[in-house]
């Protein structure tokens, strides 16, 4: 996932088990440790402590072939059991999971991958078993390896994995593990029901962090929760629930972010005091990260001198903007390096910036300090500008009814240009000007001022501005192959997007990471080689890639015929919206554009017997052209997808889904060509 600047939480997720939780730090100082303390159930609680074992098995458990609630099911949680300490030095979570294999398919279950994120937590203390149809067992003694998934924001997103011995149909597989999280810190957290299987039943619990040294607050919201199923607080002040026959959670193509569809509890730690209005909460929330802000950036003789160095007095008021834009992102920004080691990090004596003076003078500072930098610095040069703090679409839609301040976690500033209000965010990398990170865009937020904000909505890019471009010179061989030059061009978000991915690589990887790209666009197997070198330090200009490609055995014979399809880098929409059905909205995260123009050459004395009809596919949101010219002996072949749309209600899938079939069909038609004598009879 790409990177983006962070709150002063920071904010990660993780699938732990087939339990996703997302995390947000609020750093406290806590003295004391607890142990987790459950009631006992049918399930007894599971933790890590001396003198752990499994549970029985039950007769009923071996002896079930199918579930009547999940018909057809490979496999089927028949227990998962949550729980989550927040009471100590460090936060843990144990978690606990039976499963039934039920055909040969589910088999695939003996392979278990526990996500987590190395800087904030690690995953201990796993034991695992299986049980056998006849009720012998098989402890898992192997290793358990930690690998990479996925480095993001310089946070290494790891996996710990292993392979349970001995995994039968009509089997049974068990496993147990803690997530051990980082000292003196406390997350929010989430009950995720939904699951990739079906969960019979399931218990949870949370201690809550209650300390002494300033006052947090908890309290917790629900979506979609099963009949019956309720968090409610003991005596203990635990909170617990139970639920059974879960629905296993079907995962779509082109779906908002999972959680938000997910049953689920989510837990919220806060500083603020309750309340039961909205408005009042919000009104305080406003206030309070004004004075925070204000107190940030009123550096305003700092500034003017700042400025004074970096625009001419007769610049119009863009042209300054530019300037000051472009110098805030020269700076370093820590946001976006590789994190440290807390023995690095005390090496390196980096003190915090507790202003934006404190940011200018050092030369670099978190995604955050620099955007809130490029406010000041604006306002020095006369701009009337705003802080605006706008909640990031990646992981969750933002509704102010639930009063989760957290969820406004990606700052942005607000500047009045021509009386248009213009969105600028360059503490987010190779964000161009005038346009925002695109979980920024089309979202809710709160634009600050004294008496607690206004509510805006950010400026979601039209699809033009995100496109990607190829150009193709190629010539077909008298073999059928395709060879020839392809320069393709990536602007606005998509060549962000790009340049994010790879910012940590050496040339080697970005080389690769490109051909890739080419190599997945084509329904055919291909072969591209980098010839230039891209820029992938600039945030204003495209991010251009030339190629030598070859696509073997393009063409194909039908008698005396040749023939080759329409469309070449078409595979992107060769399986979308293939399902009948659906079950969720349609979400594509920003709008954005496919341009092809590609000229093909024959070889000497072929001729074009035909090519198909030129298409026209123009919809409400999306659209799609297809012109095919032929010449004596050269084809040029000209292709245009658009997608202009956040987000579909379900109800418009069947119109979506026969567009792109129409897509498809284009693509896929195919131009005639008559051979030479020679190669004919060949």
């Amino acid at each position: 996932m790409a990177g983006t600047k962070r709150a002063g939480a920071r904010l990660v997720s993780a699938t732990t088990g087939g339990l996703n939780v997302s995390l947000r730090r609020i750093v406290v100082t806590v003295s004391c440790v607890f142990f987790i303390v459950l009631a006992a159930s049918k399930y007894p609680s599971v933790t890590v402590l001396a003198g752990n074992v499994f549970q029985p098995i039950s007769p009923e458990e071996l002896k079930m072939t199918s579930e009547p609630l999940a018909p057809g099911a490979a496999a089927i949680i028949l227990f998962r059991q949550v729980d989550r300490d927040d009471n100590g030095t460090t936060s843990h979570q144990d978690d606990y999971v039976r499963i039934k294999i039920l055909t040969e398919e589910g088999r695939k279950h003996a392979n278990v991958e526990i996500p987590f994120f190395k800087e904030n937590e690690d995953i201990v203390h796993v034991r695992a078993r299986t049980i056998r149809p006849d009720g012998s067992t098989a402890e898992f003694d192997g290793k358990v390896f930690e690998k990479p998934i996925l480095k993001s924001r310089g946070m290494r997103y790891m996996v710990k994995t292993f392979t349970l011995p001995d995994v039968q149909v009509g089997g049974i597989i068990e496993y147990f593990y803690t997530f051990d999280m980082k000292e003196h810190v406390i997350y929010d957290s989430n009950w995720i029901l939904s699951q990739e299987l079906f969960t019979k039943q399931a218990r949870f619990s949370l201690k809550p962090y209650k300390g002494g040294y300033s006052p947090i607050n908890l309290r917790w919201s629900w979506h979609e929760l099963p009949q019956g199923s309720e968090a409610k607080e003991g005596p203990d002040h635990i909170i617990r629930m139970e639920a059974k026959n879960i629905p296993a959670f079907q995962t779509e193509d082109f779906m908002p972010p999972a959680n938000e569809l997910k049953s689920r509890v989510d837990f919220i730690y806060s500083e603020e005091f309750p309340e039961k209005d909205a408005q009042t909460f919000w009104k305080k929330v406003g206030q309070k990260r004004n004075g925070q802000l204000e107190g940030f950036v009123g550096k305003r003789k700092a500034m003017e001198e700042a400025v004074a160095a970096i625009v001419s007095p007769n610049d119009s008021q863009e042209i300054k903007l530019r300037k000051i834009y472009d110098r805030v992102q020269s700076l370093r920004n820590t946001s976006y390096e590789v994190q440290k080691t807390t023995q690095e990090e005390k090496r390196a004596k980096e003190k915090i910036a507790v202003n934006v003076e404190d940011v200018w003078k050092r030369g670099y500072g978190d995604g955050m300090q620099l955007t809130w930098l490029f406010l000041a610095l604006a306002r020095a040069s006369g701009s009337e500008a705003y802080g605006a703090w706008v909640s990031d679409r990646r992981n969750y839609f933002f509704n102010p009814v639930t009063m989760q301040s957290g969820k406004l976690d990606s700052n942005v500033v607000v500047v009045k240009v021509n009386g248009k209000d213009i969105y600028f965010d360059p503490g987010a990398a190779f964000t161009l000007f005038g346009l925002l990170a695109w979980s920024e865009t089309g979202v809710q937020g709160l634009r600050l001022d004294k008496d607690g904000g206004t509510w805006i909505r950010t400026t979601l890019p039209e699809s033009s501005e995100s496109c990607v471009k190829r150009q193709a010179q190629l010539r077909l061989t008298d073999t059928g192959d395709l060879e020839g030059k392809l320069s393709v061009t990536y602007t606005g978000l998509e060549a962000m997007y790009h340049r994010l991915d790879v910012r940590h690589a050496d040339e080697v990887a970005r080389k690769k990471f490109l051909e890739d790209r080419v190599k997945e666009q084509v329904p055919a197997g291909m072969e591209a080689d980098l010839t230039n070198k891209p820029d992938w330090s600039a945030s204003e200009t495209p991010l251009v890639a030339e190629f030598d490609v070859k696509i073997p055995g393009w063409a194909s014979n039908a008698g005396r015929r040749v023939l080759i399809p329409a469309g070449i880098f078409t595979a992107g929409e060769k399986h979308v919206f293939e399902h009948a059905n659906r079950i969720h909205p349609i979400y594509f995260e920003y709008p954005y554009e496919k341009v092809d123009d590609v000229t093909i050459e024959l070889p000497s004395g072929w001729q074009i017997s035909s090519v198909p009809k030129g298409q026209e596919k123009e919809g409400q949101v999306v659209s799609y052209s297809l012109k095919i010219d032929g010449s004596k002996n050269t084809l040029h072949l000209t292709r245009m997808l658009k997608v202009d749309v956040l987000l579909l209600d379900p109800k418009y899938y069947q119109a979506l889904r026969n567009f792109f079939g129409l897509v498809r069909t284009g693509d896929e038609e195919q131009i005639v060509l008559q051979p030479g004598a020679a190669t004919a009879s060949n």
